[in-house]
């Protein structure tokens, strides 16, 4: 929330450090002006200073800067930055020259390497449920959690999308937001029981969830999901015995870690061959299908 602007690829000159007169910079004494013994020269107090002043953070925003550590560029620091207010706090990471003149503000990437690679090695599909061709070449991993308005929204956009593109391969993800989703656990449980009964059934309960999403409520739910088993003809005491069962939640947390290593902050996210896209974003989704699929 605070520092999304500093996600932007800019480059700052900072203040200098010495004191001027004039407009005329002034020597320093024969202690350096930009010693670190002196607290208000540091370049964490000078990037802190400088972010406040440039984003208005007041005295009701807590900011922590630094320790500064060497990065892969020989002349930058990488320092980071933790904004604090009314119970909510953001991270990011700025660069800063070693001069303490510059600040850079954006990603830094070694071209050199896979810009893939670290999520291949933590994304994979599994044993989860799916859709399409296990040989296909595209394959969209999402990441959702049913009592999310913006997940049913992108289950409306792959319902259209999909039958257009039987050449995809979608793999669903449990990632139930428990802190503001009372009964979206619940959900993920169920369609997992279903999932465990018939792989076909769990994508029928997965679009009845959603298309009732707004008459489930915490008091409900289980009368609710109940009625969805019965509706797609499940074995209703081995769905029950499913829903108590400890192994079926453990089931849903291990694609909960998952989505925790993957640093997955907001759902849905879907992954397009390992490209991230956070939202019910259709016109990205369909740019990276088509990017893996030029004859689209």
């Amino acid at each position: 929330m605070f520092l999304c602007a500093l996600l932007l690829l800019t480059v700052f000159r900072l203040p200098s450090v010495a004191q001027t007169v004039s407009g005329k910079e002034k020597s320093p004494g024969p202690k350096a002006a930009d010693s670190p013994n002196t607290k208000s020269e540091t370049i964490e107090n000078r990037v802190e200073q400088y972010l406040r002043n440039l984003y208005a953070w007041g005295p009701a925003f807590d900011v922590k800067v630094g320790p500064p550590k060497p990065s892969p560029i020989a002349d930058l620091l990488q320092v980071p930055v933790t904004v604090s207010m009314g119970g909510q706090s953001d991270t990011a990471v700025v660069y800063v020259s070693k001069t303490g003149n510059f600040l850079l503000r954006g990603e830094l990437t070694d071209m050199s390497v896979d810009p893939f690679a670290e999520i291949k090695s933590k994304l994979h599909a599994g044993n989860s449920p799916s859709l399409g061709p296990e040989d296909a070449k595209i394959t969209l991993i999402e990441f959702a959690d049913f009592e999310c308005p913006s997940c049913r929204q992108l289950d409306l956009v792959l319902r259209d999308l999909l039958p257009r593109h039987p050449e995809v391969r979608l793999v669903f993800k449990h990632y139930p937001l428990t802190d503001i989703h009372p009964w979206a656990m619940s959900a993920a449980i169920a369609s997992q029981c279903a999932f465990q009964q018939s792989p076909a059934a769990f994508w029928k309960i997965h679009d009845a969830i959603f298309d009732a999403q707004d008459t489930i409520t915490p008091s409900n739910v289980s009368d609710k999901l109940q009625d969805l088993a019965n509706q797609q003809g499940l074995n209703p005491d081995a769905y029950r015995a499913c829903m108590i069962n400890p192994e079926t939640a453990n089931q849903v947390k291990q694609t909960i870690e998952e989505g925790h290593a993957l640093t997955i902050t907001a759902t849905p996210t879907t992954f397009v061959n390992n490209r991230r896209v956070i939202g019910p974003d259709k016109s990205t989704i369909e740019q990276f299908i088509a990017f893996n699929h030029p004859t689209i």
